[in-house]
């Protein structure tokens, strides 16, 4: 039996929104796209900004720390598409140590969004989770996206993240990938809990896809 799938043509997202942040390409292991198909598919959408980010070293599939250090060659125009050259790096214990270490990545990368993934960092306690990001935030400034933390599966303290969040002047993302019956199922309660708290701070909020495919990018339907 088939899934509820969520229904979007190309037509639905040309002209909505300007940019996505958060894109992955078949590089990341379990993505179905390249990454010049995700950026046709901006070019025909009228997507001006491609944030790629692959997962990554330690997430399993994902490529190796020196595609990351390589990304300075991409171009930063493509078919009129602006690209920024990002990861999504797991933060790996509650030390705030990420994948890879990035002091030598620096003039490679244009940013970082840091998430929880299961294979990487086992579910502990709201105290560990969020301890884990606080450290990793206060130990890398190229973080500038805290990635999905709605997800039910890693618990956090959210008054004190979005208030590192605010203090950092970093982006805390609304994952429309998350709110539907896939990946992080249940954590769209969280999310507007997440969306309020973020509004009565100030703090900034940023909508990503988390595309896996290249319809999927530019969609923030949910």
């Amino acid at each position: 039996m088939y899934r509820e799938e969520q229904k979007i043509t190309i037509e639905d997202v040309k002209g909505k929104f300007k940019s996505d942040l958060h894109t992955h390409s078949i590089v990341s292991g379990h993505a179905y796209t390249t990454f010049m198909e995700n950026v046709e598919h901006c070019r025909k959408c009228g997507i001006k900004i491609l944030g790629t980010s692959e997962h990554g070293p330690l997430l399993p599939g994902s490529p190796h720390e020196w595609y990351f250090n390589n990304m300075r060659t991409i171009p930063r125009e493509i078919k009129g598409v602006t690209i920024l050259r990002g990861c999504e790096l797991n933060i790996v214990n509650k030390e705030g140590d990420v994948d890879p270490e990035f002091d030598q990545y620096k003039r490679s990368l244009d940013y970082c969004i840091a998430s929880f993934h299961e294979p990487v960092f086992m579910p502990a306690t709201i105290k560990e989770h969020t301890q884990a990001i606080i450290n990793a935030v206060n130990r890398n400034q190229e973080i500038l996206i805290l990635g999905h933390l709605g997800n039910p599966h890693f618990p956090i303290d959210t008054e004190k993240i979005v208030k590192l969040a605010k203090e950092k002047d970093i982006m805390i993302e609304i994952n429309n990938s998350s709110l539907g019956n896939g990946s992080r199922k249940g954590s769209k309660g969280n999310c507007q809990n997440i969306a309020e708290i973020c509004k009565a701070y100030g703090t900034k909020i940023i909508l990503t896809s988390d595309a896996h495919f290249n319809l999927e990018i530019g969609v923030f339907e949910r």
